[in-house]
């Protein structure tokens, strides 16, 4: 206890870690600021009416940082530079110079690959923006936009995008923390409020022992999220033995922590993303009115109205997005060539091919229990969504995991920040 009151007191003694905390304060208020100027010619009831009916908004809403529920001009949020930053990464597959771009050329190399992604993201924003002005006339929320209008309208949901892009890099620059995470972060709790509110209104003194079910539930899920997000498997290294003249170098023990998790929520991302682009087409494409058309859309709208289809397909993107991106992020052979390099091997297990084989056995094992957490935690709201008047207490599986992430880096950067002014 005494040593957490004495880092406490570094950091606030810590005049540039109390500029930065200063500046993500400021930034965080520049971007609820934004998310309270809202888009022209919204029907506010019409939207809250259709919005409350629909799952799929609420989770894009956590994106948008709370700016998709207020129609506000961020209302994209950063899902725009978070798809671009995920398509980019798949591309490492299919291009050799992307990948020696991403993991070999250092700093350098990351600040090209991010400057191609922020280029992505322009594209997928108009795209998005047009999508959504289109669903929103579909559904009666806005008015009949031609010309001029629709294009200003486009246009200036693609700069908020952009801005609020931007706002998260400078956060991550010259703030604390992971500037996009921390925006996410502060939409989800920015939401808190109203729903104490309408947990308040709805409150029922017989339904108390369901309350405190939900409330076991919710500690246990958040418990499960710390441990798993925590949790690795270290991997045992070994450095040989060097003789150099009368000195012996080598012969260290060390270890290599494969993360349980190591796609983190991108998967959710991912899967939503696919679930999202069908309903896009949809809702666009239905302007044309062709009978054939029809027909798919209903299927469409089936699929994603039916509970129990879309929580197993839901699951079953979730699992699968884990293994492939864990495949991308995860190269078990640059890590073998770079352990034989150095002279390091793992105990029981011969250098080159076997090493390949052993890292991606264990890999594959631990992202199993990932890829099945991850799809667990993320229909946990589907599922207390359906008890009768409980769906505003739904744990937000993918808000949850959000959440408890930024935290857990937060104290991270400001432990590390403490400690090195202590030395």
């Amino acid at each position: 206890m005494t040593q957490a009151v004495n880092k406490i007191k570094l950091v606030l003694g810590d005049v540039v870690l109390r500029r930065r905390i200063l500046f993500t304060l400021l930034m965080l208020a520049l971007f609820r600021l934004l998310a309270a100027i809202p888009l022209p010619a919204i029907d506010k009831a019409r939207f809250a009416a259709y919005f409350s009916q629909n799952e799929f908004l609420g989770l894009l809403n956590l994106f948008s940082g709370g700016g998709l529920s207020n129609v506000s001009i961020i209302l994209l949020g950063v899902g725009p530079y978070i798809t671009a930053s995920i398509i980019m990464q798949l591309l490492t597959i299919m291009s050799p110079k992307l990948k020696a771009l991403y993991q070999e050329e250092g700093e350098a190399g990351r600040r090209k690959f991010t400057m191609y992604s922020r280029f992505l993201t322009v594209p997928l924003a108009l795209v998005q923006a047009l999508g959504f002005i289109t669903l929103f006339k579909s559904q009666g929320i806005i008015g009949d936009l031609t010309g001029t209008p629709l294009f200003t309208s486009v246009v200036i949901m693609t700069a908020g995008s952009l801005l609020l892009m931007w706002i998260g890099e400078l956060m991550t620059e010259f703030g604390i923390g992971n500037g996009v995470s921390v925006l996410i972060f502060a939409g989800i709790v920015s939401s808190l409020p109203s729903s104490i509110l309408q947990f308040k209104s709805l409150f029922n003194v017989a339904d108390i022992p369901t309350y405190i079910g939900l409330l076991i539930l919710a500690v246990l899920v958040t418990a499960a999220v710390v441990v798993i997000t925590e949790a690795e498997r270290p991997i045992p290294v070994t450095y040989a033995k060097q003789v150099k003249g009368n000195k012996v170098y080598g012969g260290v023990s060390t270890y290599i922590p494969l993360r349980l998790n190591q796609a983190g929520v991108i998967p959710i991302i991912f899967a939503l993303s696919i679930l999202l682009l069908p309903q896009m087409i949809v809702n666009f494409a239905g302007q044309f009115h062709a009978v054939w058309f029809d027909f798919i859309a209903k299927g469409v709208q089936y699929v994603i109205g039916n509970q129990v289809i879309y929580a197993i397909l839901y699951f079953v993107l979730i699992f699968f997005s884990t293994y492939f991106y864990t495949a991308v992020t995860f190269d078990p052979e640059k890590i073998a060539e770079n352990l034989q390099r150095s002279g390091a091997f793992i105990p029981g297990v011969r250098p080159g091919s076997p090493t390949v084989d052993y890292l991606g056995k264990v890999a594959t094992r631990l992202t199993l229990f990932g890829a099945l957490f991850l799809g667990v935690v993320a229909i946990v709201p589907l599922v207390i969504q359906n008890i009768p008047g409980m769906s505003f207490l739904a744990i937000g599986g993918t808000a949850l995991l959000i959440v408890v992430s930024v935290v857990i880096d937060l104290l991270k950067k400001l432990d590390a920040q403490a400690s090195m002014r202590e030395y």
